[in-house]
């Protein structure tokens, strides 16, 4: 069953998922080439740009991460968003 929510919320979710993908690709690439300055700065851009679109995503669907790794909204509506197999 999938959850309804807009389809901006599934297009964000893509995009963050998409430079999630990037972000271990680069680490797996940057622990056998570890001098590659331009991987390193690619690898920073990207974890800045998730950032960016984490915290929008966040004030607008509420927390994507447990354990401190996001804010609560001050409802702690945790279970309020839809689990990953529910998208």
């Amino acid at each position: 069953m999938r959850h309804s929510s807009p389809p901006e919320y599934y297009s964000q979710l893509e995009e963050i998922q998409a430079i999630d993908f990037a972000l271990v690709e680069l680490t797996l690439y940057l622990d056998t080439h570890p001098t590659d300055i331009k991987a390193m700065e690619q690898f920073n851009q990207l974890s800045f740009e998730r950032q960016k679109l984490k915290q929008t995503f966040e004030q607008k669907y509420g927390p994507m991460q447990q354990y401190g790794n996001s804010y609560t909204d001050g409802k702690w509506s945790w279970g309020t968003s839809p689990w990953p197999w529910q998208i």
